[in-house]
């Protein structure tokens, strides 16, 4: 058995390493000509070897990306390959039952779980913001809209809405404007701060600071406006906050995720959206799984003619649509109000027992 695993499992990471680097080299040659207009900007600040190491911190999203159809390329190629020789018919006959070869490759499915989730949990969120900030430091600051990203707080009896323009090559928040509201949602006061230093303290630092708060003197309403140099806002938004609402939620780690749709309960504000991409973040490596599965009815099939190109061509569209039928269900759940882990998981639930009912046919069927 360990003679059969290391073949199966050789034969599949090998096809898998190859098909990713493929498609990776093809990505980052893409990535590296569209970044090759922006040399020069900035007043020449941004040059090539900016460029080359943005494109570089590139390529663990796109990692995160391409695993699951790499599996699914890498595994047809080569439980067709084994068919098309024979070798899986010897295999079969040797005592390798169906229940057996689907076990073993749902172990291989595992490891690559393991992997997808340690690149999309943590190496690619950490390089992405690399990548963003290293793009702003040398180019412009990181700007969403003409009005920034938006957050809401509650604090006590008031409230606060935070606009945040853009931020900082060092990754703070600049352009700050915090509203305050008091319990009956009346406003009552505004600051303002051209830059903000986020610390560990749920504390941010307002630099260069102008509060507009309003008075009542007499029965009179009265705007008394008071600059600070500096002054510290005790607040539980995070700088993993301000940047989701910034950049792409699906750049975050999941525990991260997670903590900002909280945030968002708390206060009030909906988090559908965040919900469902929570599910994906959390059910996206076990796509790996559905992959591995779906490859594996390919094992089964006769191929007299010689040809497994036309095989492996429409076991590449199936994963191909897996992919869109994924992002298809994330839509409608969204504008349906669908439960965020059924939107999540269905597309894969749905390919599963495809893919088992395939297999399970093909082994009755011989």
């Amino acid at each position: 058995m360990r003679t059969l695993r290391r073949l199966i499992y050789g034969e599949v990471l090998i096809a898998v390493s190859f098909v990713t680097l493929g498609f990776l080299a093809l990505l980052f040659f893409f990535d590296f000509v569209d970044e090759l207009q922006g040399i020069g900007s900035n007043n020449g600040a941004y040059q090539l070897k900016h460029a080359l190491t943005y494109v570089l911190l590139l390529v663990p999203s796109h990692l995160y990306e391409l695993l699951p159809i790499s599996v699914l390329i890498g595994t047809i190629f080569v439980m067709a390959r084994l068919a098309q020789s024979s070798e899986f018919t010897i295999l079969r006959t040797s005592g390798l039952g169906p229940i057996l070869a689907l076990r073993n490759l749902l172990g291989l499915g595992l490891a690559f779980v393991v992997l997808t989730f340690a690149v999309g949990d943590y190496l690619s969120p950490l390089c992405d913001r690399y990548a963003q900030l290293l793009k702003s430091r040398y180019m412009a600051q990181i700007k969403v809209g003409s009005t920034g990203a938006w957050l809401r707080e509650r604090q006590g009896d008031n409230s606060y809405a935070v606009n945040v323009n853009t931020l900082t090559p060092d990754g703070n928040p600049s352009g700050i404007r915090i509203f305050e509201f008091n319990k009956e949602g009346r406003w009552i006061a505004l600051t303002k701060a051209n830059e903000g230093v986020l610390s560990a303290e749920e504390t941010w630092t307002l630099k260069n600071t102008e509060r507009s708060e309003v008075t009542v003197k007499n029965g009179e309403l009265f705007l008394k406006r008071t600059p600070f140099n500096a002054q510290a806002w005790s607040t539980g938004i995070s700088a993993e906050m301000v940047s989701v609402a910034l950049l792409k939620p699906d750049r975050m780690g999941t525990v991260d995720l997670f903590r900002y749709i909280q945030h968002l309960s708390e206060n009030g504000q909906t988090t559908q959206r965040f919900e469902i991409e929570f599910w994906k973040k959390v059910f996206y490596p076990l796509s790996c799984l559905v992959m591995v599965v779906l490859a594996l009815p390919f094992a089964y099939l006769h191929f007299r003619s010689g040809n497994i190109a036309s095989h492996v061509f429409g076991g590449v569209l199936a994963g191909i649509s897996f992919f869109l039928l994924n992002n298809v269900f994330s839509y409608m759940g969204n504008i349906n109000s669908w439960a965020p882990w059924f939107a999540a998981a269905a597309p894969g639930m749905l390919y599963s027992i495809v893919s088992l009912a395939a297999f399970g046919w093909l082994v009755l069927r011989q």
